[in-house]
């Protein structure tokens, strides 16, 4: 990356690195460090302690907030902040991709539209702010880019879960396979049809009831969420 580029992209951040060197590293695909001469680290370890980084100061952000609200709420608006879809948009908003140090092949198969390569460098980006700049750096980074600009005005987008999603993504959490829905019983007349659907997970089963399919698979995921959690917290 050129040196005007370089100071180009840290006046779109907001931050100026002491060390040029942390934001080349957390901008450097594994590609790149493979064709080129010299020691030059690619952005790999930088992710993974952004990662940590980024879910500290969320979760603390979280818990800052909204101190009325459980663990399990708490962690399920986490997920949602440090999920793909929401870093993805902030790199793009960014414009990471177009300063993504790449190796010819990754180019050539437009690795700087790819939204992973761009969620992977914002994730090292975090961890060379707070490399570069401590913690306080880090924070405002990620308070200014990442998370909304009012955590409790997005109370509602946060905390409106979608139990299927979150469901699922407590399986996956535990490495133990998806979730089933079966339509056990349709009642009343057509224009006020009641469902019922069971939810089966883990060998354990839950019904939800609602006016259509859709509502009363989330009552039964919102059920059998609620029981699996209640298990792995007894486990404990």
């Amino acid at each position: 990356m050129a040196s005007s580029s370089t100071d180009r992209f840290q006046e779109l951040i907001r931050y100026r690195f002491t060390r040029p060197e942390r934001l080349l590293e957390a901008l450097t695909h594994s590609s790149y460090a493979r064709e080129v001469s010299g020691d030059v680290r690619d952005n790999e370890q930088l992710e993974f302690l952004g990662d940590a980084v980024l879910g500290f100061v969320v979760s603390f952000k979280l818990a800052d907030a909204f101190p009325e609200h459980s663990e399990g709420k708490l962690s399920r608006a986490r997920a949602r902040l440090v999920a793909a879809d929401n870093l993805g948009k902030a790199a793009a908003r960014l414009e990471l991709g177009t300063f993504l140090r790449l190796g010819r092949g990754e180019e050539k198969t437009g690795g700087r539209f790819k939204a992973r390569l761009a969620v992977n460098a914002l994730e090292a980006l975090v961890a060379a702010i707070y490399l570069d700049g401590g913690l306080p750096a880090a924070e405002r980074f990620i308070s200014h880019f990442i998370l909304p600009g009012d955590l409790v005005g997005a109370k509602d987008e946060l905390f409106t879960v979608d139990y299927k999603s979150a469901l699922q993504e407590h399986l996956q959490a535990v490495r133990r396979g998806v979730a089933s829905y079966t339509t056990v019983s349709e009642s009343g007349p057509e224009h006020r049809k009641t469902f019922v659907v069971e939810a089966g997970a883990l060998e354990q089963v839950a019904r939800g009831r609602g006016e259509n399919k859709k509502v009363a698979e989330q009552e039964a995921a919102r059920k059998l969420l609620e029981l699996l959690e209640g298990e792995y917290a007894a486990d404990e």
